[in-house]
């Protein structure tokens, strides 16, 4: 347990919900010290820096609120930690979801090491939509059994599901101010506040260093071109070139002068370097019911039961903006999971993370290794086996 949380270091983005949350820490008498974090350095493509308007709304906030205010950068941790991983995943013709990983290593972790131990900080605070098992008597909690990450009570704007790595050692000394609020709430209070400026200010979306910048124009700074074909899954016919593996993701939509169908990517060879499509955003290819991971991250153990000799049951998100759906965990040799569904799944993608939950709880992740068979793959085999006589 803790006791006497009184210092509580503040991560101010300059968006409302940060905003939000250092005054409602305040207004409940803690001492408040607000922390911005630069982690990119790069000018967008207009030749201005997102950081340093981000820093202006930071300052205005903390100002409004008489709250002193620190800029940290993590440029090089956020390169190392983050970005490298970015890029290498790219390389190699697998999808990534940075976002998962600068909470873990960067916000969760060098962010915490900072406020622990630069500034002396008994917990840390953030505006995530997401809440702890321990966040109405966090002073005097029973940490044995650890701390439960949470959904955020706004469905809409939870974001546990980036939230599924954070280390359990800063979860315990983590707050989450809003996430037991509704955004139109936030916003509410915000413009009561005298915050108006801020609670109109657009939300950020998407990565941080691309910006409005095409992600295909981004890529191309780091990664260089490699000429591949768009392959017809069926027909085995070539229908056109692409000049990177990197650019593509299983499931998503390309455009081909001579095809009159929308087609789409089923898979990615990267040994030919080839790409498979396929006609149609409901064709089989694209759906299959299985898949094996890597080994995954438990926040607080694993789901109880679960061995090589015993599958669970939980709830899971393939995607942020997708609503959980059941699946079937099983236990691999090799402490790797195979994930079962009940209904055929769009678009299972190498790199791609499965992230779990047990009702309200958040328990855990693992990152795709590969798909199981396609439902089309499903049913071509199915139909040589009939033609294969009994003996």
């Amino acid at each position: 347990m803790f006791r006497n949380i009184r210092r509580v270091v503040c991560g101010i983005s300059g968006g409302v919900d940060s905003a939000v949350s250092a005054l409602l820490l305040k207004k409940k008498g803690y001492e408040v010290i607000g922390l911005f974090m630069t982690n990119w350095d790069k000018l967008n493509e207009k030749g201005e820096c997102q950081a340093d308007k981000d820093f202006e709304d930071a300052q205005f906030i903390c100002e409004h609120l008489n709250l002193p205010l620190h800029n940290v950068s993590f440029v090089k941790e956020y390169w190392n930690e983050v970005f490298s991983q970015f890029l290498e995943d790219h390389k190699n013709g697998l999808s990534s979801v940075p976002d998962i990983y600068c909470n873990r290593y960067i916000k969760f972790g060098e962010f915490f090491d900072t406020a622990r131990n630069e500034f002396n900080a008994d917990a840390i605070a953030t505006g995530h939509y997401a809440r702890t098992s321990i966040e109405h008597d966090m002073e005097n909690a029973d940490l044995s059994k650890g701390v439960k990450l949470l959904r955020g009570l706004d469905p809409v704007k939870d974001q546990t599901f980036f939230l599924a790595q954070i280390p359990q050692k800063t979860l315990e000394r983590t707050i989450f101010p809003v996430g037991s609020m509704l955004k139109k709430d936030v916003k509410k209070i915000a413009i009561e506040s005298g915050l108006e400026r801020i609670a109109k200010k657009k939300e950020s979306m998407g990565l941080c260093y691309i910006g409005k910048t095409n992600f295909s124009k981004f890529i191309e700074n780091y990664i260089e071109p490699k000429v591949g074909y768009f392959v017809d899954l069926e027909t085995e016919e070539i229908i056109g070139e692409h000049d990177g593996l990197h650019k593509w993701t299983i499931g998503q939509r390309i455009n081909i002068g001579s095809r009159n169908m929308k087609t789409y990517v089923a898979s990615k060879d990267s040994a030919s370097n080839n790409i498979m499509v396929v006609e149609g955003t409901n064709h089989p290819a694209l759906f299959c019911q299985s898949a094996v991971t890597q080994k995954p991250y438990w926040i607080c153990g694993p789901p109880e039961g679960l061995s090589q000799y015993q599958p669970v049951d939980v709830l899971f998100k393939y995607q942020h903006v997708h609503p959980v759906s059941k699946c079937t965990l099983s236990l691999n040799p090799d402490d790797t999971l195979t994930i079962c569904t009940p209904e055929p799944m769009r678009a299972f993608t190498p790199g791609q993370f499965f992230v779990f939950y047990n009702g309200e709880e958040c328990i855990g992740c693992a990152r795709t290794h590969r798909s199981g068979p396609s439902l089309y793959h499903q049913e071509k085999r199915d139909r040589v086996d009939l033609r294969i006589p009994f003996t």
